[in-house]
Order: C-alpha cells, then structure tokens, then sequence
C-alpha cells in the first residue's frame, strides 16, 4: 500500500474510531452494558468492511484502472447492502442492544465517508503524469548547425 493510500486510510479510521468511542459512550449510559458493547461491535464491523473494500478498490486500481470507477460504485453499494444485512441479521440478538448497533452501523458509515471524502481532497494526488527531466534533455530545440 502506498505511503498515500495508508495516509489516507488512517485519516479515516481514526475519526471513524473516536465515533464509535463516543457511540459506545452515549448507548452505555442510554442502553447500559450491551448498548456500549453493541456500539462498539458495530465500529469494528464498519472499520473492518470499509477498510477492506479500500484494500480490494486499490488492487483492483492496480490490476484493472479501466474498472476502477465501476468497482468503487459497485463496491459502495454492496457494501451498504451488507452493512443492512448485519443488521436485519442481529436485530433479534440477546448478545448486544440492536438498536445501539444499528445506530452507530449508520452514524459510523457516515462518519467514514465523509472522513474518507475530506482524506482524498487533502490527498496530493496527480491525475496527470508530469514529464521526466530526461526526456526533456534528448529532446532538440531551435536551430542546429
């Protein structure tokens, strides 16, 4: 992973982190015990899937560039299927509050996207790729004799 694409990613996971710390804060005493433990298992299943959709988007940018645009709108949206998904499947669950869960699954989902969308407009990135000096110096100019 590029030194910019780690950079990047950690300037999602932390705010995404500090959500879910003050979801687990806010359903802990709304919801007690397995409100906070529901809060934090929701962060932990956003950070993991997001992060890992970062990783597959990145190999598939490397392998294919053609379908990086498609990949990454059709990665989002399964994504936020799955994301439904865990909660439609934990909505009966005895292990954590489901409602804290579900909560902190979508305020941490908007969390990451928007930390996501800041990292990549404070990204340098080049979108065009500058010319080398060398190719400048085997190049002739103005009059030969």
């Amino acid at each position: 992973m590029p030194s910019t694409d780690a950079r990047s990613l950690l300037m999602t996971v932390v705010p995404t982190a500090a959500a879910g710390v003050i979801a687990a804060v806010i359903a802990g005493v709304v919801a007690g015990g397995k409100g906070a433990v529901g809060a934090i298992v929701a962060t932990l299943v956003v950070i993991l899937f997001m992060g890992g959709g970062i990783v597959v988007l990145q190999r598939t940018a490397k392998q294919f560039p053609q379908l990086f645009q498609a990949m990454g709108l059709m990665l989002y949206t399964t994504q936020l299927l799955v994301l439904f998904v865990f909660v439609a499947v934990f909505k009966d669950t005895t292990l954590f509050n489901p409602k804290a869960f579900a909560a902190t699954i979508v305020a941490a989902t908007v969390v990451w996207v928007a930390a996501q969308a800041r990292a990549f407009m404070k990204a340098k990135i080049l979108y065009v790729e500058p010319e080398s000096s060398d190719s400048r110096k085997t190049e002739k100019t103005g009059l030969s004799s």
